[in-house]
């Protein structure tokens, strides 16, 4: 008897390693229809050939988090405008399956215009809408595809037809466009639904595969918490109210009469680049040779503090020295809940090459400036790496014997300048100067891109230069 082996598609990461909590589950409440069409998306990524070629983009909902499952190129975007990234996406990387995944909350009302105006143009992606007629993550809002009478946070006494309208019905609304090629509708309730649901995901994909242009398959997706239905009960919820309004089916399919097309790419050089921008030509800087000695070339950078503290400032401080000095650098921070009051963090990457991923999971190097930061992400930090902490907040001592550890009285040291809030900058200035991976010059150059309020920069310029000085007596 043949043994049958389940595997997780390819299209999926082994290990959701950037995931918080557990590795093993997805994020989703129980019975959402996310999980689902997830895997079929990853599976007709593996089966398609297409892994290495595909780059998926999450807006804001209940989908944000989709990096952390696919191991794909992906791009987080903001609410609404996947449409317009994916196509500055594809027309930067012709070669590239771009594919967009939004909620209906997110397509059809803020991103309404730019999902209209892409499938207008046509653009070759292929856009993945999850319509539950709610908005799920924000507190189960009306969303432009609410059913009538349907009670949510901002209808309590149910949607309206005089009031709020009828129900947005997209892929018809679409279908009236020119520039679509292939729409279709299906939903998550059952196998034979799911089935089709393949189908039409995979239809979807070849057509960007083959050139032909715009698709998009709507997915009717269940939304437990927002319906404030039972998961079990989600399908016949689905069946008796979804159903009869959103029809199933493919809506538009053209792709037998659109011939193929496919944009050249146009390499230029960094010096045809400039004289098109009309850009001054910049001086190109490298690392100092030490670095490579040393071990600090090339890091990646986690910045972490309380919100306030200048975190995100610090960050920028690094990244845009960096790019002065001729880098390839990345810039990217922390939003949310946690700004306020628990651990606001960024990232940086500074490198001779080009950077792959804007995020860090296992820094180089850690900047903490309080002791919840340095509780939760010293363990991450590279064995070998460098450790700096605010010694002034931070009454413990890190406890990690693989790592270079330096402890900076920053806060006490800008108490002493007359303003506790450089102390951000101090600790930049110690760390460029103890690990001599740029000139602090090019730090004190581009501060007044990083500080706010111009009448600091001077301030922050004689913090730069404490930091430094202090760095010189480790």
């Amino acid at each position: 008897m043949a043994k049958l082996i389940l595997e997780k598609p390819k299209g999926f990461c082994d290990s959701y390693e950037r995931k918080p909590g557990d590795h093993g589950t997805t994020h989703y409440c129980p019975g959402c229809g996310h999980g689902n069409i997830h895997k079929l998306l990853a599976e007709a990524v593996e089966d398609l050939g297409i892994q290495d070629r595909t780059i998926i983009i999450s807006p804001v909902g209940c989908s944000v988090f989709v990096y952390y499952y696919f191991a794909t190129g992906n791009i987080q975007v903001a609410h609404g405008r996947a449409p317009a990234v994916a196509t500055a996406l594809k027309r930067a990387n012709p070669h590239a399956i771009v594919v967009s995944y939004q909620g209906d909350g997110d397509l059809a009302a803020i991103g309404g215009n730019n999902i209209l105006q892409a499938a207008n143009r046509g653009e070759h992606i292929t856009v993945i809408f999850v319509n539950n007629a709610i908005y799920g993550m924000t507190g189960g809002q009306l969303a432009p595809t609410s059913l009538l009478g349907m009670k949510t946070a901002t209808t309590p006494y149910g949607r309206d037809l005089l009031n709020e309208g009828p129900p947005m019905k997209v892929v018809e609304l679409l279908s009236s466009l020119d520039g679509p090629t292939y729409l279709e509708r299906q939903a998550i309730m059952g196998n034979k639904y799911i089935a089709r649901a393949r189908k039409a995901l995979r239809n979807a994909l070849q057509c960007q595969i083959d050139g032909k242009g715009f698709s998009m398959v709507e997915i009717l997706s269940a939304c437990p918490s927002g319906w404030k239905v039972d998961p079990t009960d989600s399908y016949a919820w689905m069946e008796k109210n979804m159903l009869p309004h959103f029809q199933l089916g493919v809506t538009k399919d053209v792709r037998a009469e659109r011939e193929p097309f496919f944009r050249t790419f146009k390499t230029l050089s960094a010096a045809e680049i400039v004289e098109q921008l009309d850009l001054a030509v910049p001086e190109p800087k490298h690392f100092p040779s030490k670095l490579q000695k040393t071990g600090y070339g090339d890091p990646s950078i986690k910045l972490a503090g309380f919100g306030g503290q200048g975190i995100l400032s610090a960050g920028a401080m690094l990244a845009n020295a960096g790019m002065e000095q001729g880098l390839q650098t990345s810039w990217i921070p922390s939003y949310g809940p946690e700004m306020r009051g628990g651990t606001a963090y960024c990232f940086v990457n500074l490198s001779e090459r080009p950077i792959g991923s804007p995020t860090v999971s296992h820094p180089d190097v850690l900047m903490a400036f309080n002791r919840p930061s340095l509780e939760k992400f010293e363990p991450d930090v590279k064995p070998g790496g460098l450790l700096m902490y605010d010694s002034t907040i931070i009454d413990v001592k890190p406890k990690r014997g693989d790592i270079e550890i330096l402890a900076v009285p920053a806060t006490q040291m800008a108490d002493d300048l007359g303003n506790t809030r450089m102390a951000n900058t101090i600790m930049v200035g110690v760390y460029v100067a103890h690990t001599g991976i740029m000139s602090p010059a090019a730090i004190e150059q581009t501060l007044p891109l990083a500080i706010k309020r111009k009448n600091l920069v001077d301030a922050n310029k004689k913090a730069l230069r404490a930091g430094v000085d202090f760095a010189a007596t480790l």
